[in-house]
């Protein structure tokens, strides 16, 4: 026991000088030689991640984080690791067990922040970032992350006084850059985000992932511009720097293509008994937590979110925000035929331990639903339409569609969170033939499913807000007269995790209907694939 707790203070001492590399190197050989500690662990784990064995780190993490429950700090390089991993609910249920541990631990807070800005709990985000604030003043990261959120939700006042704080700490903080340039676009003081946005890009030591931000932003400044090409080109280079940051994680041969797996699900339908995917069993639909239950489905940049945010103004309405509750089925009847096969002959009592996890999932998120009218929306579970009229076949579909030009535009030149759909969309072709895709399988479930649907167009609900409004609602069994429909009223205390925050602030408009026509020589090579869907959703009837 003496030599043991020798070598940890060595090891504690190597760490405080600090001589990181010395530390690591003695717990090697102390965990080598048979012996076990957190502190050890730790700093193996610390050298696995150095070496690129994430998941080697994971499981000495994981080991540590048993023997010392207790140990903030070993929850926190535990969220760390999980987060490098891609597994970033994990990471932050890792960050939130570190900041409860040591609730004065600045790292914690900070981590959380960031890992539920991607996950787009803006909300969370926000208050974890003014804690670390808060407890570590001097620190110029998270006035720099708080004053990017606020730009994304076009809160230029509170943007810009966050901003201006973290320079004045560390004039090269990105994020504080970015959040300045933003305003700079929202207030269309176009030079001035211009000249920032290429200092921005002129300074060698940002990553590639910050590139591809700012090379994005200049591209709607170019746009703005109307500089036409320049902003094409400046779009380009900012997906290339998103696809050679991701390339490994979305392109590898072992992972099925989010294409391959469409194609798959489409060749099942299309041979698919109907008669089995009919609904029975529906005797425990009286056990619903909630008073009515709406999904909102279509394809990404279609307008869900600006119909789910014209539904959160009703005071009997709770939305999920993308939030998905829908995992836990989609990994047990969606991956295969064979699941497919016992998803068709499965009733709904059958299945109440899947619409069980649904609500717990939703419950964990932080989603207050019961008794209300819950809108769920998440274009891409368009795919899910099986499962989901089979958990719940007493939900009602809002399917929502565009000018797919605009579309497929609008998705190749906006930054979403990254995943495998999304990937696809870093390509004009990629993003043309996924619309195509989802929009086909569709199709071929709207034949094979008993869905309750009402079609909306977006540019209908532009023209004829109020008319659209009043028989959506009708369709959701609410009372229009109970509700505040001014969107842009609420973006400032409702957090919106998607890139409509700032546009849905700006109001209702026409601003993008039929931005595509700019832009028409670049697309013409993927417009022969959207031609069937123009002819169905490009024109609008106002």
């Amino acid at each position: 026991m003496d030599e043991e707790s020798a070598v940890l203070r060595e090891i504690q001492a190597a760490v405080e000088a600090p001589d990181i590399a010395r530390a690591v190197d003695l717990s090697r050989k102390a965990l080598a030689d048979g012996r076990e500690h957190p502190l050890l662990l730790n700093l193996r784990a610390y050298w696995l991640e150095q070496q690129g064995r994430a998941h080697e780190a994971l499981a000495d993490l994981q080991r540590a984080r048993i023997l010392a429950p207790d140990d903030a700090l070993v929850a926190n390089a535990l969220g760390l690791c999980l987060a490098r991993l891609n597994r970033f609910w994990d990471a932050r249920a890792a960050f939130r067990d570190a900041a409860n541990l040591q609730q004065d631990l600045a790292p914690a807070h900070f981590n959380l922040g960031w890992v539920s800005e991607e996950l787009g709990l803006l909300e969370e985000a926000r208050h974890a970032f003014l804690r670390a604030e808060q407890l570590d003043p001097a620190s110029a990261a998270p006035p720099a992350r708080l004053a990017y959120l606020a730009a994304r939700s076009a809160d230029i006042e509170s943007a810009r006084r966050h901003a201006t704080r973290s320079l004045g700490m560390d004039p090269g903080q990105f994020m504080a850059q970015l959040a300045l340039a933003t305003c700079d676009f929202e207030d269309r003081r176009l030079d001035a985000a211009d000249a920032r946005l290429r200092g921005i890009l002129g300074d060698g030591r940002i990553g590639p992932l910050d590139r591809g931000m700012a090379m994005g932003l200049l591209g709607d400044c170019l746009d703005a511009g109307s500089r036409v090409e320049e902003a094409f080109a400046a779009y380009s280079a900012a997906n290339n720097e998103f696809r050679s940051f991701y390339a490994t994680r979305f392109s590898e041969a072992r992972t099925e293509s989010v294409p391959v797996y469409l194609s798959g699900l489409a060749a099942y339908f299309e041979t698919a008994d109907a008669s089995r995917w009919k609904r029975r069993g529906e005797t425990a639909l009286e056990m619903s937590p909630v008073a009515g239950h709406v999904f909102v489905v279509g394809f990404p940049r279609s307008g869900t979110t600006l119909l789910e945010e014209v539904l959160a103004g009703h005071p009997l309405v709770c939305t999920t925000g993308e939030r998905d509750g829908l995992d836990a089925g989609v990994r047990e009847f969606l991956g295969n035929s064979d699941g497919l096969d016992r998803l068709s002959r499965s009733d709904t009592t059958a299945l109440l331990v899947f619409r069980e996890k649904y609500w717990r999932k939703l419950r964990e998120l932080g989603v207050e639903f019961d008794g209300k009218v819950l809108v769920d929306k998440q274009p891409y579970n368009t795919v899910k339409l099986p499962l989901i009229v089979k958990l719940f076949p007493e939900a009602k579909i809002l399917f929502v569609t565009r000018d797919p030009r605009d579309v497929v535009f609008s998705c190749f030149r906006r930054r979403f969170r990254m995943n495998p759909s999304n990937y696809e969309l870093l390509t004009l072709e990629g993003a043309a033939r996924l619309y195509d895709s989802v929009m086909g399988l569709a199709d071929i479930f709207r034949t094979k499913l008993p869905i309750a649907v009402l079609d909306l167009q977006h540019e209908d609900m532009v023209a004829d807000y109020r008319n659209c409004v009043d028989g959506i609602v009708r369709f959701v069994g609410l009372n229009a007269r109970d509700a505040s429909w001014n969107p842009a009223e609420r973006i400032r205390t409702r957090a919106i995790g998607t890139p409509s925050a700032a546009q849905i602030a700006r109001g209702l408009s026409r601003e993008g209907i039929g931005s595509w026509r700019r832009y028409a020589d670049q697309l013409a090579p993927v417009l022969p694939i959207l031609r069937p869907w123009v002819e169905r959703f490009g024109v609008p009837r106002h």
